[in-house]
């Protein structure tokens, strides 16, 4: 799946194998209680604009946080460490996308965050 963002200046796309559209019972578990290997990026489309923390409870790896507008404007990038209590972004978003730390999505990870990882 593509998803065309606005990253500052710049416009261009992440190209991610897979996107999972998440239900009710999916936001609840997110990325909780996958492997680090297997796990897939999430897409999180919230109806109205929100300031909703998110956690990483029984998440055995970093992954990166991407929020982004109604416009898929990146309005902030964050990687989230296992056993994390609280993590939210400094203004609204209607978006977000959780892409795990592996090899899928290593591309798409260095190109927003510019940091490569094992």
């Amino acid at each position: 799946m593509r998803i065309r963002i606005k990253l500052k200046d710049k416009e261009g796309f992440l190209d991610l194998d897979f996107v999972r559209g998440v239900s009710f019972p999916g936001t609840v578990l997110g990325l909780m209680f996958k492997s680090k290997r297997n796990a897939e990026a999430l897409l999180f489309d919230f109806k109205k604009q929100t300031a909703t923390a998110i956690h990483s409870f029984f998440v055995f790896f970093p992954f990166l946080a991407v929020w982004l507008s109604d416009k898929n404007e990146v309005i902030e990038c964050r990687i989230v460490r296992p056993w994390t209590f609280h993590v939210k972004p400094k203004s609204k978003f209607t978006k977000l996308i959780e892409l795990p730390f592996n090899n899928r999505y290593k591309d798409n990870i260095q190109t927003l965050v510019g940091e490569r990882f094992k």
